[in-house]
């Protein structure tokens, strides 16, 4: 437990600034077991509220829907979106609680939330604005793009394989970079799937035209450079914004980019060094076991590192909601994405329309991890441990990242605010938050090419 989330909340009351998502508990239900939640109304710190949930989902799980109530009730009074760290992270897992309640229950529930997640689609100014806003993601553009520059050294043209959830913003400040070298810049290919989990955050421009402004940074910086969109079937591309905002996150159907992941469709070429980049994108797929006991999640790091990559950077949020308990869901990320809502609390006021923006990212995804199972649920992250794991079993050896890497990733951390900071764990990077694990980098080769190494 984070010993900061322990400050003590207002004895008083707080009202929930949207009743009408919770319409059964905006008054108190009558109390048959006051035992159970007896203790709670005095002291309700970070420590207290995690007890809450967690009792709320166990009597969901075993479809006390009255218990899971009263303890709605209780919740009620804390939460608040316009209030401080816990108020706000509260309100969300409590949305996420009556959404998963009113699917066992519905008559009981009767929630009269939207089931349709809506979602604003930003501009590629706006998404450039929303990766700066904290260093969560560019902590690993720029410990990845300084291990890439390292890896490419020698030849004369690279190609990336990118595998991310924010399109190509990684890449201007690499291509800026390569521009400067003093020998000339080597040839760029990037290639993307043109398919992408349907999470936030969402652009207002296909990827075509996003590679399209990533081409013309380049060649205004004298690099030459080429971009490429495998699995092209433009169904997106010809979707309506109101579509794109409504449709189901499970969609995403990975099995048939998996079909692409081989040399003749990714038109792989014999002089380049091949780059596999994922960002927060591995945990999207499956990592349910079946057929030969083999989840997709193991069938694609099998796939590319098949390729023959000079190497694969693996970045993603470190922390574990791969667990099929519910409580177990509710501890990890409660308590994992605390650090989104008490860094945004930081600099940016209350009333802020990016701040705003930003946590109801994070609220649709405490929506998917408590609401919804099975195939459903695709917010499945593993922790920079486990996930280093599963590298080493289907054959990669990991890299350390090199002092100048540090150095580098130092520097951009002073660029915000005090509480962040890095530390290593084996050959992993890791971002903090007043010491608290957010982010894991990794960078690994294929067993067979560490032994040249």
């Amino acid at each position: 437990m984070h010993v900061h989330m322990k400050a003590e909340l207002k004895a008083t009351s707080i009202s929930f600034q949207n009743p009408s998502l919770f319409n059964t508990i905006t008054s108190p239900p009558p109390l048959s077991q006051p035992e159970a939640l007896k203790g709670y109304l005095g002291s309700l710190d970070g420590t207290c509220i995690e007890k809450l949930l967690l009792h709320c989902a166990s009597a969901l799980e075993s479809n006390d829907i009255t218990l899971a109530q009263q303890v709605m009730w209780v919740l009620n009074n804390v939460a608040s979106p316009l209030g401080d760290t816990n108020q706000r992270l509260t309100s969300w897992f409590l949305r996420a609680l009556i959404s998963r309640a009113s699917r066992i229950c519905p008559t009981s529930m009767n929630f009269k939330g939207s089931n349709i997640i809506q979602r604003r689609l930003m501009s590629v100014t706006e998404l450039a604005g929303y990766v700066d806003l904290i260093p969560w993601h560019r902590f690993g553009f720029c410990a990845s793009n300084n291990e890439i520059f390292k890896a490419i050294k020698g030849f004369e043209k690279v190609h990336i394989l990118d595998f991310s959830i924010t399109p190509c913003m990684q890449w201007p400040t690499f291509i800026d970079s390569l521009a400067k070298l003093q020998e000339g810049p080597p040839s760029l290919r990037i290639t993307v799937p043109s398919f992408r989990p349907m999470v936030p955050p969402l652009v207002n421009i296909s990827i075509h035209e996003v590679g399209q402004r990533l081409g013309n940074f380049a060649k205004f910086k004298d690099v030459p450079f080429e971009f490429n969109v495998i699995g092209d079937n433009n169904v997106s591309n010809l979707m309506t914004s109101e579509e794109l905002r409504n449709i189901e996150s499970t969609s995403f159907d990975f099995e048939s980019m998996l079909s692409l992941l081989n040399p003749s469709m990714l038109n792989l070429r014999e002089d380049e060094a091949l780059v596999i980049n994922c960002q927060n994108w591995l945990r999207y797929l499956s990592d349910d076991r079946k057929g030969q006991n083999i989840s997709i999640r193991d069938v694609f790091m099998n796939l590319v590192k098949g390729l023959n990559p000079q190497i694969m950077l693996l970045v993603d949020e470190d922390c574990d909601l791969s667990s099929s308990s519910l409580t177990s869901r509710i501890t990890a990320s409660f308590n994992h994405l605390w650090i989104l809502f008490d860094a945004l609390d930081t600099f940016l006021p209350k009333d802020s329309i990016q701040r705003t923006e930003f946590e109801s990212d994070i609220g649709q995804k405490i929506e998917n991890i408590i609401s919804f199972e099975g195939h459903q649920r695709i917010e499945r992250l593993e922790s920079g441990m486990q996930m280093s794991q599963r590298m080493k079993n289907v054959g990669y050896f990991s890299v350390p990242f090199c002092d100048e890497t540090v150095v580098e990733v130092k520097s951009l951390l002073d660029e915000h605010a005090s509480g962040w900071g890095m530390k290593r764990e084996e050959n992993m990077l890791v971002l903090t938050w007043k010491g608290n694990s957010c982010v894991f980098g990794t960078a690994w080769v294929p067993s067979e090419m560490s032994l040249d190494m």
